[in-house]
């Protein structure tokens, strides 16, 4: 670190000065300080053995203060020879400075450090472009870039902005990306299209419908890293992954950043959808990046399967541009007019590029306006904030009393979580009842139903009737048959009046014989009727039991939907907890240590005051002084001997404040407040 303050004075190029280092750090600062101190000093050992506790270090961001050491040491570009050829790349000229300067002024045009013309930033800006493009004559100079450096320049000085982008083109793909073919483009917008397709299948579909194509929005996310999407923040922290993996945690919050935004984006169509992108989107996370990466590292990433899909798309490639080369041989060269119309195609395509350009550049403006203007109200809030704690004296008692109020208030809240729990029993119980009511569609089928059985049964009423009345003419029938053959036999009757009446008796035996049949008839309807209503009453039945076993179903599936979600939450609650229990026991231990350390120096100093009383006695005993000499030498011993006392008071009172702001650190209910407040 000493190294690196005095390249920064040599250089004076870095936004990062001395008083940017406040002198009212937290503890939690200087424990943070203390860490990366450490892992800058034994950068190789942390490297080695190491690794996982490093990788989760940077995802939770580099200290400001370290990035620029960290970014070189993450890069393997603190001894590189080509930082020897800067001075001297200066000095020649280069093909590109026209685009260089025509495109510096629309390079963070809002930041203080590139705000103005011919002002420092834009000068080392146009520094490290230009000898860039004479190292890399291939690439030059391409637009997107310069985004990267700048973001280089607000961390370090020139010299080693120029060394860690050199290795950021080499060993970080952005050579190919930024090469005029832009290959490498296409094969990253190839792999996102496929972890798009794979893992938000809708949201593709939607894409797809309403010609919404990737590189419309994803282009600029490879090519500047979301330097020009996110703010700036939030990039940075992107950035601080992206150089410990490379371009993996582009995919990743990518992905992340369409994932929290598909059900908003699947009820837009394409003019909504842009202006979503533009306006919505970037300020999603100002106030949370964490989110950001935890969502990020929630998306499935398969290296294999990327190196996969590079050879397929390195195969697809190589087919297409051997059926161009054959398409060419097989027509001949192109005549004069079909030239002439190709550059006027290629002439409307490059305006039309530049409009897009200054449609970019024009959003890219406001944005950065609407930044600034946050920005500073967020700063004016952090000032505010820093004038009150440093205003507040907190006292034991207030210590106290404050933790009567915590306690008392999680008491409450423990009453208010069980009165919930009743409430949502009683409601449970209630649904239960509801579902085992009838209910209208239900009452208006068993209405139907009693209707039919009602109709049924004046059938059977009226069927009834008819044979009673038929019973009643076959009773009279009989009668008259039995009063006339009641008064004497009928062999004193003439043979034709006899003949007459047994065909009456026929007859009658006949009606008889009908009637019976109309019954038996009359009798199967009234069963058929029966079991028809019957078979529509089982029908009615299975219909409506099916129709509960569906609605059981579906509360089946909700509780388990829901069942879910509260897993994920309270596995979210418990990792927050285990968060806030490291960093407590971290700061105690931080505050410990400097007890220790504190106890320590008391230990000297009391033992300096004994070495100099016993030297105070030696000298009076022995006698080797004068009276006037002894007496001026016991008082500077004294002097010096109250001097180590103060020192001595001053360094209890300082531990006895350390130990007062431990436990105002572990007091407050959301430890993300003072972490907030420590940070600005």
């Amino acid at each position: 670190m000493r190294s690196m303050s005095g390249s920064r004075r040599n250089s004076g190029s870095s936004l990062v000065s001395s008083s940017s280092a406040s002198s009212n750090l937290s503890h939690l600062e200087e424990d943070t300080w203390i860490l990366w101190g450490r892992i800058v000093n034994e950068w190789e050992e942390w490297r080695r053995k190491k690794e996982k506790l490093l990788k989760e270090l940077i995802h939770k961001g580099i200290p400001h203060h370290f990035r620029a050491i960290v970014w070189q040491l993450l890069g393997n570009a603190t001894d590189m020879p080509v930082k020897n050829q800067y001075s001297e790349l200066l000095k020649m000229s280069s093909p590109c400075e026209k685009l260089i300067r025509r495109d510096i002024a629309r390079t963070y045009p809002e930041h203080d450090f590139f705000k103005g013309q011919d002002s420092l930033g834009q000068e080392v800006l146009f520094n490290v472009m230009k000898a860039y493009s004479l190292v890399d004559r291939e690439v030059g100079y391409c637009q997107g870039s310069a985004f990267i450096v700048g973001l280089l320049l607000m961390q370090m000085p020139e010299e080693e902005a120029f060394c860690v982008f050199v290795r950021l083109m080499q060993e970080y793909r952005l050579r190919e990306l930024f090469k005029p073919s832009m290959a490498e483009l296409g094969l990253c917008i190839y792999q996102f299209e496929y972890l798009l397709q794979e893992q938000l299948p809708e949201l593709n579909v939607h894409f797809r419908s309403q010609s919404f194509h990737t590189s419309m929005y994803a282009s600029s996310w490879f090519l500047t890293l979301f330097l020009t999407f996110l703010p700036l923040p939030v990039a940075t922290r992107i950035f601080d992954i992206f150089m410990y993996e490379g371009l993996e945690i582009i995919f990743r919050v990518g992905m992340a950043i369409l994932q929290y935004n598909q059900t908003d984006l699947i009820q837009l169509d394409m003019e909504g959808m842009s202006q979503h992108f533009q306006k919505v989107i970037p300020h999603q996370f100002d106030s949370c990046p964490d989110k950001l990466i935890l969502r990020a590292y929630q998306i499935k990433y398969n290296p294999k399967k990327m190196k996969k899909l590079e050879k397929e798309y390195t195969t697809f490639k190589n087919k297409e541009m051997e059926e161009q080369i054959e398409i060419k041989v097989s027509f001949g060269l192109l005549t004069g007019g079909t030239l002439l119309l190709w550059r006027g195609c290629l002439g409307q395509v490059t305006r039309a590029q530049e409009a897009e350009e200054n449609y970019v550049i024009k959003r890219e403006l406001a944005v950065a306006r609407q930044q600034c203007s946050t920005a500073s109200e967020s700063l004016e809030r952090a000032q505010d904030t820093i004038r009150e704690l440093q205003q507040r004296k907190y006292t034991e008692q207030f210590v106290s009393s404050l933790q009567t109020q915590l306690e008392q208030s999680r008491l409450q809240e423990a009453e208010l979580l069980g009165a919930l729990k009743e409430m949502q029993d009683k409601v449970l119980e209630l649904e239960k009842r509801s579902s085992l009511l009838p209910d209208e569609s239900n009452v208006a089928q068993l209405q139907e139903e009693l209707k039919l059985v009602k109709l049924r049964e004046l059938e059977t009423l009226h069927c009834f009737r008819e044979m009673q009345d038929t019973v009643t003419e076959l009773n009279q029938c009989w009668q008259q048959h039995v009063s006339r053959g009641g008064g004497g036999g009928h062999w004193k009757e003439s043979p034709k009046k006899n003949a007459m009446n047994e065909l009456q008796d026929k007859l009658m035996s006949m009606r008889l014989r009908e009637a019976q049949a109309q019954a038996e008839l009359r009798e199967a309807r009234l069963k058929v009727l029966q079991l028809e209503s019957q078979n529509q009453i089982h029908g009615k039945l299975v219909s409506r039991q099916e129709e509960e076993s569906a609605a059981l179903q579906e509360r089946v599936q909700y509780l388990t939907a829901q069942n879910k979600g509260l897993q994920g939450q309270l596995s979210e609650v418990k990792r927050k907890q285990a968060e806030s229990d490291c960093k407590s026991k971290e700061e105690v231990m931080a505050v410990r240590l400097r007890e220790a350390d504190s106890m320590a120096a008391m230990a000297e100093l009391r033992q300096r005051i004994a070495e100099l009383e016993i030297q105070k006695e030696e000298g009076r005993i022995q006698g080797q002084l004068n009276h006037s000499d002894a007496s001026q030498y016991i008082t500077q011993l004294r002097e010096q001997i109250s001097e180590l006392k103060n020192e001595v008071r001053h360094s209890v009172t300082h531990s006895e404040i350390s130990r007062t702001w431990t436990e105002l650190s572990l007091w407050p209910p959301s430890p993300c407040q003072y972490f907030h407040s420590a940070e600005i």
